[in-house]
């Protein structure tokens, strides 16, 4: 019971292994729910897409794609994570200031929480449980 009411995470469980939860599972759902579809519309030539800030509907989702589909990927193996992260906040920051913005928190709440995941993620890194690491030995 004393694990529980510990105010330090080390006491209940490793960070690296919370790092990794956060980041398979956090990536994971992107990947699932967004970005493996926005990959197979770019694949097979499906250009229709929003264009919240300007760039014409091809590049952003193009760029949408990259983020929510490659970036993700390489933050589940945990390769250059902190980069992908990046896009992915930066991705997220678009979705929530330019597109759910004006909507009700539930429909804004999934892109603040998606943007949440990818800060924490940016800002702690991946772990010990990542391929960045090994490329460090």
């Amino acid at each position: 019971m004393s694990k529980l009411n510990s105010s330090s995470i080390n006491a209940f469980v490793s960070r690296d292994i919370s790092l990794f939860i956060l980041r398979v599972f956090g990536a994971g759902f992107m990947l699932y729910g967004h970005g493996w579809g926005k990959l197979m519309n770019v694949i097979s030539g499906n250009f229709e897409f929003g264009d919240p800030i300007g760039l014409g509907p091809v590049v952003s989702l193009i760029l949408a794609a990259f983020a929510e589909g490659i970036c993700t990927i390489f933050i589940i193996i945990g390769c250059y994570t902190r980069l992908a992260a990046l896009f992915l906040v930066i991705n997220m920051s678009v979705a929530f200031l330019f597109v759910h913005l004006n909507q009700s928190f539930g429909d804004m709440e999934l892109a603040l929480l998606y943007l949440l995941i990818f800060t924490v993620i940016f800002l702690i890194g991946p772990g010990k449980l990542a391929l960045d690491n090994k490329s460090r030995r």
